[in-house]
């Protein structure tokens, strides 16, 4: 449990000039689980500057008109290592002078809703088996599905502040705070928050646990923001380079609208738009992948799941979501809306 004392390694410099470069890059999107390389790069830099933050990176297509050679070689090596690791891959790479060197491989961090994509797509091509399948999806993962979308007939009439990079998926509305020890206290007395930060850092944590969402000016997908909200199963925007923060202000400046800490705004971490105010959002629906993964736990599981419920909405939901009965009833809930309760007692 000390980690690693001292590590000595040749390296390689990705910061020698405009044939030079570095990245981050998966083998299927992080967010969404679609199949194609998902990163970012930079020209004439090192990897701490593209995972930092410190300056936006352009997307790995682009690499493509850049560096023709290296990207040919690049997209090569991963589809040798997805296929190698059945597992979508989460990579570092350099390029000096126009070479490519591999860093790193690791098994990507990705969201409930990509980690069922890709467990089903793999499943589909041959590559993983169906408990494989199954045991590659987090339960509390799976959490993340059956969280709020924004009302579509809501979002028609929401006014669009901005746009950033849609970092990790899910609706979230809250008030703006700045800062994590502010977020810990409003949190603390009920209220939904939004972090809104220029970049966020390991210090910000305690903030980013408790917010509904996290809004960051600078840094791309693969930023500390982006990376730490995935891994939360948070809504994310990053990148949002509209953003005037002024911290000792307590303010945000987005293209000529000041808002004040306390104002409420709504990102959409799937498409990475920002909307003044609240937003209404509406439950999740259990359909496509995640339904074909449902049925293929019932078809290997051992215990069936009863459901907590006390009302009828409650018991049609579950009902839904594939629980067989009702297990445990409190009546004396049952009696809780309108006027009822009063009759009652």
């Amino acid at each position: 449990d000390w980690g690693t004392a001292v590590n000595v390694q040749t390296m390689v410099f990705g910061n020698n000039g405009d044939t030079s470069g570095t990245g981050v890059a998966f083998t299927r999107n992080p967010s969404t689980g679609e199949k194609g390389i998902f990163g970012e790069y930079l020209i004439n830099a090192q990897g701490e500057d593209v995972v930092a933050g410190v300056r936006t990176p352009m997307p790995i297509a682009q690499m493509e008109q850049e560096f023709p050679e290296a990207y040919a070689e690049f997209i090569k090596v991963c589809e040798t290592l997805e296929n190698h690791y059945h597992d979508m891959q989460d990579m570092e790479f350099t390029v000096q002078e126009g070479k490519l060197w591999f860093l790193q491989t690791r098994n990507g961090k990705r969201t409930g809703a990509a980690m069922v994509k890709i467990a089903m797509d793999l499943l589909h091509q041959g590559m993983i088996d169906e408990k494989t399948a199954l045991m590659r999806c987090e339960p509390n993962k799976l959490d993340e599905l059956l969280h709020p979308v924004f009302d579509k007939t809501a979002l028609k009439q929401a006014k669009v502040l901005t746009r950033g990079l849609p970092a990790s998926p899910g609706a979230a509305t809250g008030q703006i705070v700045f800062f994590a020890d502010d977020a810990a206290e409003w949190h603390a007395a009920g209220k939904r928050i939004i972090m809104v930060r220029i970049e966020t850092s390991p210090e910000d944590l305690a903030g980013m646990a408790v917010a509904e969402g996290i809004l960051t000016a600078r840094g791309g997908m693969t930023s500390h923001a982006a990376v730490v909200a995935r891994g939360m199963g948070k809504c994310c925007v990053s990148g949002a380079g509209a953003l005037n923060i002024d911290y000792k202000a307590r303010t945000v400046e987005i293209d000529g609208v000041l808002l004040k800490e306390g104002d409420y705004i709504s990102l959409n971490g799937s498409t990475g738009v920002v909307y003044k105010g609240q937003v209404e959002t509406k439950a999740a629906e259990l359909s496509g992948d995640f339904a074909e993964l449902m049925d293929l736990a019932d078809k290997y599981t051992k215990l069936q799941v009863r459901t907590n419920a006390d009302t009828p909405h409650d018991a049609a939901v579950a009902r839904n979501f594939g629980a067989v009965g009702i297990g445990l009833c409190r009546t004396e809930h049952m009696f809780f809306e309108g006027e009822k309760i009063k009759a009652m007692r």
